[in-house]
């Protein structure tokens, strides 16, 4: 067991919580659904996360967190009370099945794999720029709570860096109880109850409905999320992880689960060294994660009220100093290339814009504008010349490859010169 393992997995389960459960709520209020339906619905997307998280972790040895789909809630709160109840379930299998054929099959991630890899971190750097921004607007609205609670982070960050988001936390927890910020109300506990709901197929649910859900949730979340596990090094079966959150999905899907799939958000604080230092390590983090989702899945009532009932000015503050790591990586690599670099910053900044088009988060906008910027700039363009080579070779001076190998060569021919300047090995970097 690792503790700083742990209280990733807790910290992301508690930001799961704390904020997309808020449409998830709003959505079931403005369809008007019963107390029964509504337990429910938080019942199925607490246990299918929390069985991917648990089994895709502890089968894979990879941080996989997993989430239900925040972009497909934020859409079914205002197209949910268009239909109902039981078509809209409908659309949720429809959805499901959907996804789990494209991702099991690997043409989503075949379609993933053709996008520059510049451009998928720029993605990511823009959904989490808002995160970072949080930990400022937090400072004008609560100074004392949120600058505590910075001073912690950076200070532990110095002394003891696997453990600085667990100080974080801890502060904010203190200056918040101090303060009577904690608005806690637990009546009890119990046990929350499923409700099956049959499904009905109709053509305006599955357009109006599925047909956003999928496109909202591959884009929004699978890709994001696929994008977070490459970028700290770990390169799962994407088929297996997809496919399995498409068919928990689809079995959970009359019970009102709308969709689950692999986190973005969240799981950046699992995957980078704030969770562990070893990153075959950080798995625990994924089940830690999961066994959350479980409980609150089981004593869904009792437990929520704890997450939503934390200030939001904790919650916004410890995100974003938990994907600080996140968030500075993304952002190196989006400008590490210079070839992709023009298409990269689109990409960024139309995420980053938080731009909502029929229904379809930033995300899928932003990936669109790099890819078509990458297109246009491609076409009949001449890719930019490598920092020693000429027309984009990337041949490092003075070294040749062989075997798959780069040896280093003396760079200009010196005798006994046997290794190349700094800027030599821009080349050498690259082509790694």
């Amino acid at each position: 067991m690792s503790l700083s393992a742990v209280n990733a997995g807790v910290v992301a389960m508690a930001v799961s919580y704390a904020g997309p459960l808020a449409l998830v709520l709003a959505a079931a209020d403005a369809a008007g659904l019963s107390p029964a339906q509504s337990s429910s619905w938080v019942w199925a997307i607490s246990i299918g996360a929390g069985l991917t998280c648990v089994g895709l972790s502890w089968w894979s040895r990879t941080p996989v967190i997993t989430a239900f789909s925040t972009p497909g809630a934020a859409i079914l709160v205002t197209a949910l009370a268009q239909h109902d109840y039981a078509e809209a379930v409908g659309a949720f299998l429809v959805a499901g099945v959907a996804a789990t054929v494209l991702t099991a099959t690997g043409v989503f991630a075949r379609v993933l794999a053709r996008i520059p890899d510049g451009i998928v971190s720029a993605m990511l750097a823009g959904i989490l720029f808002s995160f970072g921004t949080a930990i400022f607007t937090s400072l004008r609205s609560a100074p004392l709570l949120a600058g505590a609670m910075v001073i912690g982070y950076l200070l532990a960050k110095r002394l003891w860096p696997t453990y600085a988001v667990m100080c974080a936390l801890a502060v904010g927890l203190a200056v918040a109880a101090a303060d009577g910020g904690l608005g806690l109300d637990i009546e009890g506990p119990g046990l929350a109850v499923p409700h099956l709901t049959a499904p009905h197929f109709s053509v305006g649910a599955l357009i109006g409905i599925g047909v956003p859900l999928l496109v909202a949730t591959l884009a929004g979340q699978y890709a994001p999320g696929m994008a977070v596990l490459r970028a700290d090094g770990y390169r799962p079966d994407e088929r297996v992880i997809c496919g399995t959150t498409g068919v928990v999905s689809t079995l959970l899907a009359p019970f009102g689960s709308h969709a689950i799939n692999p986190a973005a958000i969240t799981a950046a604080i699992c995957t980078g060294p704030e969770a562990h230092r070893d990153p075959a390590r950080r798995w625990i983090a994924g089940v830690s994660c999961g066994v959350g989702y479980l409980v609150v899945g089981c004593f869904g009532s009792t437990l929520v009220a704890l997450f939503t009932g934390l200030p939001h000015a904790l919650v916004a503050t410890l995100a974003g100093v938990a994907l600080l790591g996140a968030l500075s990586g993304s952002l190196a690599r989006t400008v590490a290339d210079e070839r992709h670099r023009e298409a990269s910053v689109i990409t960024f900044l139309a995420t980053a814009s938080g731009v909502t088009v029929a229904g379809i988060g930033s995300p899928f906008w932003g990936l669109l504008a790099g890819v078509l910027a990458h297109v246009l700039l491609k076409i009949g363009g001449r890719q930019p010349a490598g920092p020693l080579g000429e027309d984009g070779d990337l041949e490092p001076a003075g070294g040749a490859e062989h075997g798959g190998q780069v040896v280093d060569q003396p760079a200009d021919g010196a005798v006994g010169d046997t290794e190349a300047p700094r800027d030599r090995l821009v080349g050498q970097t690259l082509r790694k």
